[in-house]
């Protein structure tokens, strides 16, 4: 074999090598761009398939009041019964709840929850006939007197409502003061929580 025979030899396989590169581009290139294509159809089906939530809501204003209670010692029929002495700690909140819905939403239920060292610690919002007795109760309270929302109310679509709340915790000020966050919970009958986080700052009074 001659050198000119072996010269051509090795420049046919660099030009067979340089084939396969280039075949190799143009199955690579369609292959990445059809796996971007499919992630962005299943993305936008997610997406499309997404129902906004059937209320949106708004916890604008809470403030938080320490009580130390001490009870009387003697049940409604005057019987004596053992005193308990603990600190409570109240929760005025001010709630904008909002149906977007097309159909009317049922409220049932409002949760105050608190998140402790230890864990969750969650309390009913009073009825409106027990925030009025708070108030009652406690005058030194009325400047944070407010209109009370009921929890059992009906929402109409694209009605707004607002009012205050209140909820009580048995605790100390110093594990109020820990704990690590607060939310609300609005429960609605046949349709999903609806969990609010304050817009502001805890006010302590």
């Amino acid at each position: 074999m001659s050198l000119l025979q072996q010269n051509s030899e090795k420049m046919d396989d660099a030009a067979s090598g340089e084939e396969f590169t280039k075949g190799s581009s143009n199955v690579l290139l369609p292959s990445i761009t059809a796996a971007v294509l499919v992630t962005i159809a299943v993305f936008v089906y997610v997406r499309l398939g997404e129902k906004p939530p059937m209320a949106t809501g708004e916890v604008t204003h809470v403030v938080s009041h320490l009580m130390h209670r001490e009870t009387a010692g003697v049940d409604a029929s005057g019987a004596p019964t053992p005193k308990e002495v603990f600190d409570q700690v109240l929760v005025f909140a001010h709630v904008k709840l909002h149906n977007q819905s097309k159909q009317p939403l049922f409220l049932h239920q409002i949760l105050a929850d608190a998140t402790l060292k230890d864990g969750l610690l969650s309390s009913y919002a009073a009825s409106a006939i027990d925030y009025e007795r708070i108030f009652a109760s406690y005058p030194d309270l009325a400047p944070l007197h407010g209109k009370p929302l009921s929890y059992e109310l009906t929402l109409e679509a694209g009605q707004t409502v607002e009012g205050d709340v209140v909820s009580a915790f048995r605790i100390s000020k110093p594990d109020w003061d820990g704990r690590k966050d607060l939310a609300f919970t609005f429960a609605f009958r046949y349709q999903p929580n609806l969990k609010v986080i304050p817009t502001g700052a805890v006010t302590d009074r």
